[in-house]
């Protein structure tokens, strides 16, 4: 079997600042919105030069003389513009739609899809016209009424991270609120909810959490928040009324993952506020890669100790026309068993939404 992973002792960590980018774009039409003059009211107090651009695709002067470090600083820069397509894309099993606020998070986390899916442009984008996306969900929800139609609005971000900035989350919370058969939900590894907080929400927003074992937080989140903050966060969120729910993803099975996740759910269950476990929600995905984001993940974080080995993966056809590797038929049902064991044992009024 190898050497198991050891939990390491946990010692206090820093606090993790907002996100504050070193560099920003402001696309055309931009500056013409109430929210991209804001942004540009907050740039020039937070003193962070900025530059035009005609289209966020023309922007190939990042500095750095290698890739790696021209990836590093894309992840530090801000583009601001106008959403121009205004058609969701299909969000199972999250929600039915993916409302599109922003693009590219500042994180490093190795795993993530998004490796891939932004190409070699992995910078952040915002978008200003937040109006024009709230009406182009409201058409979606009538056209589904009575039926409830759920938004994600994380699905290309962590909008949670730029929120200080963008105000974007708080609109469309408060906009969801008046909406008899609209739902919003998102999902973070951030903390800063505290926008949130005194919204008016109705119920109508699911504030999820992306969590997971020590190790792989330690080894592959770089630039996200910690555990206990994202924790701490949650309770917050549930005192506000909102519901709540967790994302462990991407489920890594690796020397210890048992030890892992079960301490991961007792360390949840002895730090979640008891009135936040009412209505609790659980999603579970699987690692999961492709022969492409293994080879720009490999590029990117050559260091990274992510597994990545074909021959110890079995494929699925993805929605995107590439084959993804997950783990085997008996390690998947292991790592469902488990978890959703020890889940119940501590939440046992949890819902758990899908193992995928």
């Amino acid at each position: 079997m190898g050497t198991v992973v050891q939990e390491r002792p946990r010692k206090k960590l820093r606090p993790t600042k907002p996100f504050v980018p070193d560099l920003v774009y402001f696309e055309p039409g931009a500056l013409e919105y109430p929210k991209g003059a804001k942004i540009m009211e907050w740039v020039k107090s937070q003193d962070i030069p900025y530059r035009m651009t005609s289209s966020h695709n023309r922007i190939t002067n990042l500095p750095g003389d290698t890739d790696q470090e021209k990836y590093r600083n894309a992840k530090r820069t801000l583009v601001v513009g106008v959403r121009k397509t205004l058609e969701f894309d299909q969000s199972k099993p999250s929600a039915e739609y993916a409302i599109p606020i922003s693009t590219g998070c500042m994180g490093h986390c190795h795993y993530c899809y998004l490796q891939t899916t932004l190409g070699a442009k992995p910078y952040v984008r915002v978008y200003v016209n937040t109006d024009d996306i709230i009406q182009a969900a409201k058409q979606y929800i009538e056209e589904r009424a009575p039926e409830i139609t759920r938004f994600e609005a994380a699905c290309t971000s962590d909008p949670v991270g730029l929120e200080h900035i963008t105000n974007s989350l708080s609109d469309l919370i408060t906009f969801m609120a008046g909406e008899e058969f609209g739902r919003l939900r998102f999902v973070t590894k951030f903390h800063h909810v505290d926008p949130f907080l005194k919204l008016q929400h109705n119920g109508h927003t699911r504030i999820r959490f992306s969590i997971n074992s020590d190790y792989v937080i330690r080894q592959f989140e770089p630039s996200t928040s910690h555990f206990e903050e994202r924790i701490e966060a949650a309770g917050k969120v549930a005192h506000a009324g909102y519901p709540l729910g967790f994302i462990i993803a991407p489920i890594i099975w690796y020397e210890g993952w048992e030890e892992g996740y079960a301490d991961l759910l007792k360390r949840l269950a002895d730090t979640l506020p008891q009135d936040a476990t009412s209505d609790l929600t659980f999603e579970l995905i699987q690692h999961r890669f492709t022969k492409t984001s293994k080879r720009v993940i490999e590029e990117r974080y050559p260091k990274s100790k992510l597994e990545m080995d074909i021959a110890k993966r079995k494929t699925k056809w993805g929605r995107w026309g590439q084959y993804k590797y997950v783990y085997p038929d008996d390690q998947q049902r292991a790592l469902r068993e488990f978890i959703t064991e020890r889940i119940f044992e501590y939440f046992p009024q949890a819902k758990i939404d899908y193992f995928t």
